[in-house]
């Protein structure tokens, strides 16, 4: 397989620190750069939103009038190109109609809004006169590009070479719709896609669902959630496909970015240190509880969370374990997020009982992130589910010791402490229960009270090796793979689609 430097799209609809509200953000501001480094041409587009300033961004026009296809007519758009750090090209969707808005999702054409964009973003390589050996397609919002790319682009010579690579972060968002995302798409004489063990698929538009079927290689972003995903349990209704494509389905873990992320050098902290300093972190514990406004207790456990306050994040079984360790062990409690209503109200009712105890934040603010990761001694993830997981691996790096449900990239990342064998970095608990989470949790303080101990998993954790680098040479693996298949579905998948077509044309 050849060597020769790669030329990438990547697509995202959002991108640090031009627009975020998740972890998909944090990944395409990161990845492009350590695969750049690696010495490939990738290039990021993005839509323009409203709320982007053009001059600010230093942003110059390179495309003046793109004509995208959009049903059965064509709408003009700009293009425009910044940079990402100093060396990646990104660059901007400009449609004032779709994208000038406050926000980037949850508006009523969000379907016509994203698939604009995705065939925007096909076209803007044609007009650049760039041919990528790979578009990078990163959830729902771009998963009709390796659907065009074996339909509509088929048989274009320009992209005769391109194949796709379709990244799920979090397969519970799908993108489903009615026909009339086909019509938009340009895709309607294809007519729905049909699966002998996926009924709804026969009347619904599921992006999700065609990108997972069309990509030459999927991948999640952890190798323990490429697995789950293939059992009912984990599918959200799309595992028959992927079990269909486990040959070309893989999991590359997730990076964070050291430079950004570095206790050393960290202003929004009270005071740096490293894995050779531990002795000063105890000064951003200090502080993070008087922020916090809890009395400064340098012996007393104090636990960091920072989540939605969602059911997949593990919110319902927070207020019984925080109840029970504050009462039994004397915990401290620091929390920052939002989520559902009855949630954020179920942990006020505790910060009103234990107000020396628990200091609820129902905001986000990323100055207070940075405090939590550095001043708290353990750090909880409790999710359900977790395709990744950015925050156990910034905790460890900081040294805060994990405790986390194993499942996903929570499990790829923390491994539950032995003290016999001395091995592992951190805890874990398997049953999603609030038993079973308080027990993994009890098993952390107890550690926590042999100083000896529990330095040595603190410096575990802040000695492993979570960099984007790391990740950007698997996922240059996973380009190379997705370049030597032929330009096709794949044959099993192929063969199961085309009986059940035949059996539904003799009805």
């Amino acid at each position: 397989m050849s060597e020769e430097p790669l030329k990438i799209l990547y697509l995202s609809v959002e991108v640090v620190p031009f627009a975020k509200t998740g972890g998909l953000a944090d990944v395409a501001g990161a990845l492009p750069k350590a695969i750049k480094a690696l010495g490939h041409d990738i290039r990021v587009i993005m839509p323009l939103y409203g709320f982007m300033n053009r001059t600010a961004l230093d942003l110059k026009p390179v495309v003046e009038a793109l004509s995208v296809p959009i049903g059965e007519r064509s709408e003009l758009c700009a293009i425009w190109e910044g940079r990402m750090g100093d060396s990646v090209p990104i660059y901007f969707v400009d449609n004032p109609r779709l994208f000038d808005r406050d926000g980037i999702y949850m508006y009523p054409d969000d379907d016509e809004r994203f698939i604009f964009y995705s065939r925007a973003a096909v076209e803007t390589a044609k007009a650049l006169n760039w041919q990528p050996d790979i578009f990078h397609c990163n959830d729902w919002h771009t998963g009709m590009v390796p659907n065009w790319m074996q339909t509509i682009y088929r048989d274009d010579p320009f992209f005769s070479q391109t194949r796709t690579v379709f990244t799920i972060h979090n397969l519970a968002y799908q993108g489903i719709f009615g026909h009339r995302v086909l019509e938009i798409a340009g895709v309607a004489r294809y007519g729905f896609l049909a699966h002998p063990e996926l009924s709804n698929l026969n009347n619904v538009v599921d992006l999700m669902g065609r990108a997972l079927i069309f990509a030459h290689v999927v991948n999640t972003v952890s190798e323990r959630y490429a697995q789950e995903i293939m059992t009912p349990a984990f599918g959200e209704g799309l595992d028959p496909i992927l079990r269909d494509r486990a040959e070309t389905v893989f999991g590359v873990l997730n990076g964070i970015d050291t430079e950004l992320w570095d206790p050393a050098s960290d202003q929004d902290i009270a005071t740096n240190y490293d894995v050779g300093h531990l002795e000063r972190r105890t000064d951003n514990k200090i502080a993070l509880q008087s922020a916090a406004h809890l009395p400064a207790k340098r012996d007393h456990p104090l636990l960091g969370l920072i989540s939605r306050l969602v059911e997949q994040k593990g919110a319902e079984l927070l207020p019984p374990v925080i109840e029970w360790s504050v009462r039994y062990m004397g915990t401290q409690w620091v929390i920052l997020g939002t989520g559902d209503t009855h949630y954020q109200d179920a942990l006020q009712e505790l910060v009103n009982r234990f107000p020396r105890n628990v200091s609820v934040n129902l905001t986000f603010s990323d100055a207070l992130a940075h405090r939590i990761y550095a001043g708290s001694d353990i750090f909880l993830m409790p999710s359900r589910f977790e395709p990744c997981g950015l925050s156990q691996m910034l905790a460890m790096h900081y040294g805060a010791v994990p405790v986390v449900h194993e499942t996903g990239g929570l499990a790829d990342t923390v491994h539950d402490f032995d003290p016999t064998a001395g091995a592992g970095n951190g805890f874990t608990f398997h049953d999603y229960t609030p038993a079973a989470f308080y027990t993994a949790l009890v098993r952390s303080v107890e550690i926590f009270h042999l100083p000896q101990i529990w330095h040595t998993l603190q410096r575990k954790g802040m000695k492993s090796d979570f960099s984007w680098h790391r990740s950007a040479l698997k996922y240059v693996d996973l380009y190379r793979k997705a370049i030597s298949l032929p330009n096709r579905v794949p044959t099993r998948l192929q063969e199961r689609m085309d009986l059940l077509r035949h059996l539904t044309d003799r009805q």
